[in-house]
């Protein structure tokens, strides 16, 4: 696929636009001023290979938490501001890679300035994030109510005040509940600027609709070239957020990274449990950092054929299983040993 063309911006150590990585976001759920727990939280992201993580800054107490959670932390962190100028330039000065604030929502231009200014200082990227329940009244009346017309003119007064600022490290969210008016704005914008794109469909819901929702959205804006950092919002564990993102993007060839597991959905062939196997597979094979396809199949049927395209599989039988690589057989082992001599024989790729 042919990505969009953008403008690069850097957070921390990590780059957003362009060729770059697309990266995987997510946003702690801890009180930012319970500095132990909000350590801990990123700690856990960090192992999931989050790339990017934000955390509320509700008040001072909050901001100025960010220099102890940053001496404990390695990846980036973006400070999420509401409305209080003084608390990103607080967060700025505690060190924050990263703000996201809307212009329009905090004051008057001098208010705005002081924040431009303090961010060009120390280079912070400002996102712009507008959602189906934050556009202006403005853009509201303007456009006749919620749609993209409404969301992406919303976001563009936001980020003209930057501009006639001489402000333009930015990059741009605009997301909505609705998978479809998400994927219109994201394009409608695209026909207007050229910073890069935080991605994420807003309030998804639980960790199995939202999953659902946020690779059906995500996915499709991704799969047509749109896209720079991603963010799976789940009501959950945010570890879950990060492995989400993760598939989604392996699933678009855009990220290579660990064991990707392909299996069958069984049929009345299948002799062997494969649920069970699929399950401990998953388990076992969390941690083997190694860019590879893995099979789990549950007959010969299906096995090495359609499952050719693997680095490695296993297609069950009756109280056995083969082993095969790149579509081809290389040993056959009782099911009680699958799994053991399958994780043999990946350590030898």
């Amino acid at each position: 696929m042919n990505r969009r063309k953008t403008n690069i911006l850097k957070v921390g150590n990590v780059y957003i636009g362009g060729d770059s990585q697309i990266s995987i976001q997510s946003m702690t759920n801890t009180d930012t001023r319970d500095v132990e727990s909000t350590i801990n939280q990123i700690i856990e992201l960090e192992k999931a290979k989050c790339d990017i993580v934000r955390i509320a800054i509700p008040d001072m107490e909050a901001a100025k938490a960010i220099t102890k959670i940053k001496k404990k932390t390695n990846i980036p962190i973006i400070g999420d501001i509401q409305f209080d100028y003084r608390l990103a330039i607080e967060s700025v000065k505690n060190g924050i890679d990263g703000l996201r604030i809307n212009p329009g929502n905090i004051g008057s231009k001098t208010r705005v300035k002081e924040v431009v200014k303090s961010c060009q200082e120390k280079n912070i990227p400002i996102r712009i994030g507008v959602n189906s329940g934050s556009i202006s009244k403005k853009a509201l009346e303007k456009y006749g109510g919620v749609n993209e017309d409404s969301i992406v003119y919303s976001a563009l007064e936001h980020i003209r005040i930057l501009e006639d600022m001489n402000y333009t490290n930015i990059k741009i969210s605009l997301k909505a509940t609705d998978v479809p008016l998400t994927i219109k704005s994201y394009l409608k914008m695209a026909e207007y600027v050229d910073y890069p794109f935080h991605l994420g469909i807003t309030e998804a819901g639980p960790v199995w609709n939202g999953t659902v929702k946020s690779s059906v959205g995500i996915g499709a804006l991704l799969a047509m070239g749109v896209g720079d950092t991603i963010r799976v919002s789940l009501t959950g564990n945010p570890v879950e957020e990060v492995r989400v993102g993760k598939e989604i993007l392996k699933s678009l060839d855009l990220l290579e990274d660990g064991v990707q597991i392909i299996s069958c959905p069984t049929c009345g062939r299948t002799q062997i449990n494969l649920f069970k196997l699929v399950k401990e597979a998953q388990d076992k094979l969390e941690n083997i950092d190694k860019p590879i396809k893995v099979a789990i199949m549950g007959c010969p049927v299906n096995g090495p054929g359609e499952a050719k395209e693997a680095d490695i599989g296993i297609a069950g039988g009756k109280g056995y299983g083969l082993i095969f690589k790149k579509g081809k057989i290389v040993k056959k082992v009782s099911e009680e040993k699958l799994l053991d001599e399958l994780i043999k024989e990946i350590k030898t790729i």
